[in-house]
C-alpha cells in the first residue's frame, strides 16, 4: 500500500513546476527557442556513415558524443570540443563512449582528470587530440599552463549540468568559459535540471534551444521500486545482511549519504564475512580505478558508494540498487536507481526507510509520480 503524505512533506510539486514555468515564461520567450523537430531513428538524421556504424556498434549512445563526433574536422588534429563532468569516473566513462562511437572515425580523445600525471596530460595534449573530456580543476590547470589551447575549440559541453552548476564548480566553470573563443557552441546536459541550474545557464548561453522532458515524464520504467520499513537507523545493518545472499547473486550498488558511512558499512559487512567493494571521493584515483574495474568485470558483485559517484557508475549488469540511506534530494533518486535496468533489462530498487525518512519517501513518490510498495518476501524472484 502506498504511503500517505506525512505532515510537513518538503517537496512541493506545484511550487517546483510553477518556478520552472515562471522561468520559461517571463523573459524566457525571448531567451529560449523551442525545438520540435523529431527524428524517429538515427538513420533519419543524415549522419556520416562511419558515425552511424559507431552508434550501432556500441548500442547505448550519448547524445552529445554523437553531436560532437558529427561536427569534428578529423583532418585537423587540434582540440575542437571540450566536455566537462563533475567526477573523474564520469569523465572517463564519457571518454570510453566517445572512443567507442567514434571508433570508425579515428577520433583522438583524452580524459584530463585530477589524480593523474600532469606531465603525461601535457605530453598527450602536445601530440594532438580532437576532444578533451575532463573535470574542471585539471582542465582549468591545462588551459592556464597553455598545454590545452582553446584556439580551435568549437564545442563546449557541460554534462550533469545541475551538479556542475550547483556544487563548488560554478566559479571554475566561469573561469574556463572566459578562456574559450567567443563563438563556441555550448551544450548543457542533465537528466535533472532544477530551475536554479537552468537559470544560471543564461550567463553563458546565447539564444539556446531547450529540449526539456517534463518532470512527470522522467522514466523509471522497467525498474521495480520497493521500500523496507526498518523503523530505526540501527536496524538497517541486519536488514542488509539478510538481503546479502540476494545481493551477491547479481550486481548490486548500495548508496549511503556520507564517505565516512561508506567506510563504516564496508567494515561492518566485511567483519561478517560478506564480500563487498567500496568507493568514494576521499580515495586516491588509482584505488578508485581498480575498484571500478573489478566491479565492471564482475569479480566484485556488491559496491558501496555515495551520491558523488552515482553518475559515474555505468555498469550494464547492475540489476539491484539499495538506498541504505534515502537521498537528501529527490533529484538524486533518479541518478541512483537509473543505474539499474539499463538497455531494457529488469531492475529493482530497494529503499530502507526509518520513521524519519517517511517524509522523503513521500516526496520521491510525488516528484516522480510513482508508487513505491513494500518489499515482498520473494525478492530474489524479481531479479
Amino acid at each position: 500500500m502506498a504511503r500517505l503524505a506525512p505532515d510537513g512533506a518538503q517537496f512541493d510539486a506545484r511550487q517546483y513546476d510553477s518556478k520552472m514555468n515562471d522561468l520559461l515564461a517571463a523573459d524566457g520567450k525571448d531567451f529560449f527557442t523551442s525545438y520540435d523537430e523529431v527524428y524517429d531513428s538515427f538513420d533519419a538524421m543524415s549522419l556520416q556513415e562511419n558515425l552511424l556504424r559507431g552508434i550501432y556498434a556500441y548500442g547505448k549512445t550519448a547524445t552529445f558524443c554523437s553531436g560532437i563526433l558529427q561536427q569534428l574536422d578529423y583532418g585537423l588534429v587540434q582540440c575542437q570540443a571540450l566536455v566537462l563532468a563533475p567526477t573523474r569516473e564520469l569523465a572517463q566513462q564519457i571518454e570510453k563512449v566517445m572512443r567507442a562511437l567514434g571508433d570508425y572515425l579515428g577520433v583522438k580523445v583524452h580524459a584530463c582528470v585530477g589524480g593523474t600525471s600532469v606531465r603525461e596530460d601535457q605530453r598527450i595534449l602536445a601530440a594532438g587530440v580532437h576532444v578533451v573530456v575532463g573535470t574542471p580543476g585539471r582542465v582549468f590547470d591545462m588551459l592556464r599552463r597553455q598545454s590545452l589551447r582553446p584556439d580551435y575549440l568549437r564545442m563546449f559541453v557541460l554534462d550533469e549540468a545541475d551538479e556542475m552548476l550547483s556544487r563548488g564548480f560554478k566559479d571554475q566553470i566561469y573561469d574556463i568559459f572566459q578562456m574559450l573563443p567567443t563563438k563556441v557552441q555550448v551544450g548543457v546536459f542533465s537528466a535533472t535540471m532544477p530551475p536554479e541550474a537552468l537559470d544560471i545557464t543564461r550567463k553563458f548561453m546565447n539564444k539556446p534551444v531547450r529540449i526539456l522532458v517534463k518532470r512527470d515524464e522522467l522514466t523509471l520504467e522497467g525498474i521495480k521500486q520497493f521500500y523496507v520499513n526498518v523503523d530505526k537507523e540501527e536496524w538497517k545493518l541486519e536488514t542488509l545482511c539478510d538481503l546479502y545472499e540476494t545481493l551477491a547473486i547479481t550486481q548490486s550498488v548500495i548508496f549511503v549519504n556520507t564517505r565516512r558511512k561508506v567506510d563504516w558499512l564496508t567494515d561492518k559487512m566485511r567483519s561478517r564475512d560478506h564480500t563487498v567493494s567500496a568507493t568514494h571521493g576521499d580515495m586516491d584515483q588509482n584505488t578508485r580505478d581498480i575498484i571500478m574495474r573489478e566491479f565492471r568485470s564482475g569479480s566484485s558483485r556488491v559496491l558501496i558508494t555515495t551520491d558523488l559517484l552515482a553518475r559515474g557508475i555505468d555498469v550494464q549488469q547492475v540489476s539491484l540498487v539499495i538506498n541504505y540511506d534515502l537521498p537528501t534530494q529527490p533529484e538524486n533518486y533518479l541518478h541512483r536507481i537509473g543505474r539499474s535496468g539499463r538497455f531494457g533489462r529488469k531492475g529493482v530498487a530497494i529503499n530502507f526507510v526509518t520513521t524519519d525518512d517517511e517524509r522523503m519517501l513521500f516526496d520521491i513518490q510525488k516528484f516522480y509520480n510513482v508508487i513505491i510498495e513494500e518489499l515482498p518476501s520473494n525478492v530474489a524472484d524479481l531479479l
